[in-house]
């Protein structure tokens, strides 16, 4: 087998060909950052017939030619720099650097099993994940436009305005003052202003949310029948997991998106707590999920938390668990739904959950099986729930 590094740059890609068997670099070229130099580089490695890339920051510099090797049928993997850089480090060649040594580093990592992921081909996950990002960019936006308003308003009327400040309510207000002089009137002005871009951002967040809410409907996805996950965190966790078949099992999704606990021992006191790794967008939309649970009295995860609490848990040991059991079941439920896209009735291939009335159950060891806790769906989504 032989593994071909890249290393990326803006204008041009040096590529190195590593024998997996001898660590060997058995040839190397250097191409143009473009479409041609893409075609280039296919004929060059054709001489491997069996070959896997191993792109160098395949999420940022070296995307585009990570997606496009991999929608051609190629074999991509994704080599975070800092792996290649320890590569270098325990190589012969100590700290010395250059291309053709960094896509030799990532071909080795590659190779060795290392921290490489595989290229995953750009479908409707990737546009929820684009989706969620823009969404999650406005509402930090909004935010920072209403903390500037109240800073104005606070200057312009005696104790300011309310904390459920709208653009609406703002200008309600706004309307009602009389600058006596011409700071207040540029007071005024500036606010108005805040207030305009305000209404802005709201428009498309919920632009936004609407895309996010019809993506989500046309991925035939079931995790909007979940107590607590309504459109938008359902597209937070299906663009942030990108494909469920990627972890072979429940607990490497929950480890990945830091909600599987970690011992944290101490002497003869035995206890448990998070990680403070994994995917932490992934992990707030989890916590997000367990929190609107918890507040639904009737719900199963208000059960399962009400059963640690009186096992004599915590609170935040209660959450904990709770949230385990829910990447549990989102990771059974995605996988099963990427199952039904892919087979319906009777094992016919290109069905949908829309099309297709029966599924295939994914195997599961003890562990993985349903669990008693908030793994029942809901009829309606609750108040509130994102």
């Amino acid at each position: 087998m032989i593994f071909i590094g890249v290393d990326p740059h803006k204008r041009t890609h040096t590529a190195s060909a590593v024998d997996a068997a001898t660590n060997a670099v058995v040839a190397t070229v250097q191409i143009d950052a473009s479409l041609a130099g893409y075609r280039q580089l296919v004929r060059w490695s054709a001489r491997f017939e069996k070959r896997r890339w191993a792109v160098e920051n395949a999420r940022g510099l070296g995307r585009h030619l990570a997606q496009w090797l991999a929608a051609r049928g190629e074999a991509v993997e994704d080599v975070p720099s800092t792996a290649t850089a320890r590569v270098r480090e325990l190589s012969r060649g100590g700290r010395r650097k250059y291309d053709v040594i960094d896509a030799a580093a990532a071909a080795s990592v590659a190779a060795l099993h290392g921290e490489a992921n595989p290229v995953l081909v750009e479908d409707s996950s990737t546009v929820l994940a684009m989706l969620d990002e823009r969404r999650d960019n406005l509402v930090t936006q909004r935010t920072r436009l209403v903390n500037q308003l109240h800073a104005l308003l606070r200057d312009l009327l005696p104790g300011g305005a309310g904390t459920d400040l709208t653009a609406a309510g703002a200008s309600r207000l706004l309307a009602g003052i009389r600058p006596a002089g011409p700071v207040e009137v540029t007071r005024k002005q500036v606010a108005r202003e805040l207030v305009g871009e305000i209404r802005d951002a709201d428009q498309r967040i919920t632009a936004t949310t609407k895309q996010i809410a019809l993506v989500v409907n046309q991925t035939g996805s079931r995790l909007t029948q979940v107590d607590g996950i309504g459109p938008v965190i359902a597209g937070r966790l299906l663009g942030r997991t990108r494909h469920a078949s990627r972890f072979p099992t429940s607990a490497a999704f929950a480890s990945y998106a830091g909600v599987a606990p970690v011992e944290a021992a101490s002497g003869d006191r035995a206890r448990h707590r998070l990680p403070r790794t994994g995917d932490r967008q992934l992990n707030l939309a989890l916590h997000i999920v367990a929190l609107s649970q918890v507040r639904m009295r009737s719900s199963a995860g208000r059960a399962y938390y009400d059963t640690k609490i009186n096992a004599g848990k915590r609170h935040n040991e209660a959450m904990r668990c709770l949230k385990r059991r829910l990447a549990d079941h989102v990771w059974r439920l995605m996988i099963q739904d990427e199952r039904r896209s892919r087979t319906g009735p009777g094992g016919q291939p290109g069905a949908t959950t829309n099309s297709s009335a029966t599924g295939s159950t994914p195997n599961a060891s003890s562990s993985e099986k349903s669990l008693p806790g908030p793994a029942s769906d809901k009829s309606t989504n609750p108040p509130n729930a994102a």
